[in-house]
């Protein structure tokens, strides 16, 4: 019999090794190395030719007519939109986010609203006992709710639970790394634990067409704990994101294979669980009864959702000599470093004896390019202690060469602006006509847009 083959797989990234080794030479993650045994290999299947043997699978044209795949409405619409319209049959989906941050209420609220309707749901958690989920349900005034309930961590006896009779319409695992499959040796949490386990139930999903969530753990960087192979298994993976000093909550689709990653789902934490937010601009909005230095509001765009927020910038002056400090939050600081050069080498304008220090306000992140010229704004505003106004957003791409450039959906952003009390907009002169209702001013460059502000 042929000697088993051994392998070390490292636990930070999957990567197979043959020799152990004290650093994990792909992620540079020290004692992560962990040995697994693989199957016997013989010379004869070592030779053994594929390219006969096997079954033939059926082919299919990629014009052939089917039938658009059946949608679950979660009974939330936040939630709904995030996914593309609730969960498709048969998918796979993962959400991840921070410890507390409410992936677990917000999957039982679904739950509930689901099984509410007569859809059979089920609820399995390997982190809790029954008795504790449902206590939290009724807490949430979701006690009468008829989802199943179970407490386990064998995949083995989830599936033969689950493939007794009718399956369930939406099968719930909290959370992905507390289950193991007595197939593979090693504890629950481990690669090889958690992409067996995963895959698993991924096939139940597509055999039976149940809608299978799985919560996922995070790593201390944010990402997703596990193997990255465990994202490209899923159709659908679910960033749940904020601050738990915060009240807000974001759900930001990653990856979708029935709809958008653009969307994003707001909802507000109260003692009653999540709550839809209708408005986000309500949440990254302060009060503006009076005209603040280095503030300026920035109409975001998330999907097909305009986002109003607010940019804050300060700068603080130096003595000569020290070394000034560039601190951002809710934005990219390399972006913030192109934005400064561009002032100082097209407009004039020296940050180089100040510290700079740029917020979004409530905590909320911009992945907007259109947020350029409202930073710029900020900065120049904050410099020259020169007020916005504030009955104006801003928004617009400023390009190296100190241009700025149209960004997307700029009647869209003005729409939501004007909705909220705001008259006039300052945006790329390329999109002059998408007012919008409100008052437009079109700038070509940044420098001539910095002339505006500072009156000259």
């Amino acid at each position: 019999m042929a000697k088993p083959k051994k392998r070390y797989v490292c636990q930070a990234c999957g990567s197979v090794t043959s020799q152990w080794a004290g650093q994990c030479s792909d992620c540079g993650e020290w004692n992560q190395l962990v040995e697994n045994a693989g199957a016997n290999v013989t010379p004869f299947q070592a030779r053994h030719n594929l390219q006969s043997g096997g079954r033939a699978i059926l082919m299919s044209g990629l014009n052939t007519d089917i039938a658009l795949p059946d949608r679950t409405s979660t009974g939330i619409a936040e939630l709904d939109r995030a996914l593309g319209g609730g969960f498709v049959e048969g998918s796979a989906t993962l959400i991840g986010g921070d410890p507390g941050i409410g992936k677990s209420t917000l999957l039982l609220q679904a739950a509930a609203k689901i099984a509410m309707r007569g859809l059979t749901v089920a609820y399995v958690s390997g982190e809790e006992a029954a008795d504790q989920v449902r206590l939290r349900a009724r807490r949430l005034g979701l006690g009468k709710a008829p989802v199943m309930l179970a407490a386990a961590t064998s995949v083995r006896d989830i599936l033969t639970t689950m493939g007794e009779g009718e399956p369930p319409a939406l099968l719930i695992i909290d959370s992905i790394q507390t289950m193991h499959s007595d197939l593979i040796e090693g504890a629950p949490g481990t690669v090889s634990q958690v992409r067996a386990a995963s895959g698993e139930l991924i096939r139940f999903a597509k055999e039976r067409g149940t809608a299978v969530v799985l919560v996922g753990h995070v790593t201390k960087d944010g990402s997703i704990a596990g193997p990255r192979v465990l994202e490209h298994m899923v159709d659908t993976v679910l960033s749940f994101e904020g601050e738990r000093s915060h009240q807000y909550r974001i759900l930001r689709a990653v990856k979708n294979r029935f709809g958008g990653t653009d969307e994003i789902g707001v909802f507000a934490m109260q003692t009653e669980g999540l709550e839809e937010v209708s408005n986000p601009s309500s949440l990254f909005l302060t009060s503006r009864d009076e005209s603040v230095t280095g503030t300026v509001v920035f109409p975001a765009l998330e999907g097909t959702r305009p986002v109003l927020v607010e940019v804050q910038a300060l700068t603080v002056r130096l003595a000569s000599g020290a070394t000034p400090r560039r601190a951002v939050v809710g934005w990219d600081s390399a972006r913030l470093s192109m934005i400064l050069a561009v002032l100082e080498a097209r407009c004039g304008l020296s940050f180089s004896t100040c510290e700079v220090y740029l917020n979004i306000a409530g905590g909320y992140r911009v992945q907007d390019p259109a947020a350029d010229l409202a930073v710029a704004a900020a900065l120049v505003s904050a410099l020259s202690e020169r007020p916005i106004p504030a009955d104006a957003v801003v928004f617009g791409e400023v390009a190296l060469s100190g241009e700025v450039r149209p960004v997307a959906h700029g009647a869209l952003r003005c729409r939501e602006a004007a909705k909220l009390g705001f008259g006039r907009a300052m945006a790329p002169i390329a999109q002059v006509n998408d007012k919008g209702g409100l008052q437009l001013a079109g700038f070509k460059s940044l420098g001539q847009f910095v002339d505006h502000l500072l009156g000259r």
